[in-house]
C-alpha cells in the first residue's frame, strides 16, 4: 500500500495561498474520527501517488506521524490549470462497510478487429468491507466479436458475495458492434434515443 505524508492544516490560510506555495489541499473524516481533519500535502507527492492511485484507491495517509488507513473518496481538477486542487479521504475501520467505485480498465481492446469497440461505462459503484476493496477491474475484450457484450453481473466484483453493487447488474460496460454503412448507424443512434 503506498503511503502520502500530510500535514494538518490552519484553516487561518486560505486554500488558494497554499495551492501557489505547492501544496494540495483536502480533508480526512471517518466514523471513529470526532470531526473532519482538514490537511495539506507536497503536490509533487500527490501528482506521484495519483499516477498509480486514483478515487476508490486504498492508500496509507500519514498525518504529522499518525497513520490512517484511507480511501481517496474525491479528488478535484481544475481543467484550466491543469492542477489537483484537493484530495479528500475517507478514514476506514475494518468492520465497516465503505462506498467506493473501481475504475474499468479495457485489456487488449486492439485484438478486437470484427467490429466496433464501445465503452458504455468507466467505473463500477459499490459497498464493501475495506478487504473486499478493489480501485481497477480488468476486463479482457480481445476474444470479442460483433454482437458481444460484458455487463456488470458478468464480473468477478459482481460476484464476490461480501460487495454490494450501486451500479446496476444488467448495465452495459462494453459492447462490439457491427460496422456498417451510415444509414444503420443512424437507427443505432435512433435506438439508443429511445432506450434513453
Amino acid at each position: 500500500m503506498n503511503t502520502l505524508k500530510a500535514e494538518k492544516r490552519s484553516m487561518d490560510i486560505k486554500a488558494k495561498k497554499l495551492r501557489r506555495e505547492g501544496f494540495v489541499t483536502g480533508n480526512v473524516f471517518g466514523r471513529e474520527m470526532k470531526e473532519s481533519v482538514p490537511v495539506k500535502m507536497d503536490k509533487k507527492e500527490v501528482e506521484s501517488l495519483l499516477k498509480k492511485n486514483n478515487k476508490g484507491s486504498q492508500v496509507m495517509l500519514d498525518v504529522d506521524g499518525t497513520k490512517h488507513n484511507v480511501l481517496i473518496k474525491d479528488i478535484q481538477f481544475d481543467p484550466i490549470k491543469k492542477q489537483i486542487n484537493e484530495v479528500d479521504f475517507q478514514a476506514l475501520v475494518s468492520n465497516e462497510a465503505v462506498h467506493s467505485v473501481a475504475e474499468i480498465v479495457l485489456v487488449d481492446a486492439e485484438k478486437v478487429t470484427t467490429g466496433v469497440l464501445e465503452e458504455h461505462l468507466e467505473e463500477v459503484a459499490f459497498k464493501a468491507l475495506p478487504k473486499d476493496l478493489v480501485d481497477k477491474i480488468e476486463v479482457n475484450v480481445g476474444d470479442m466479436h460483433a454482437g458481444d457484450t460484458i455487463k456488470v453481473k458478468d464480473l468477478d466484483i459482481a460476484k464476490n458475495p461480501e460487495v454490494t453493487l450501486s451500479t446496476d447488474p444488467e448495465a452495459l460496460i462494453v459492447s462490439v458492434t457491427e460496422v456498417h454503412a451510415s444509414a444503420d448507424d443512424e437507427e443505432a443512434e435512433d435506438g439508443e434515443t429511445a432506450e434513453a
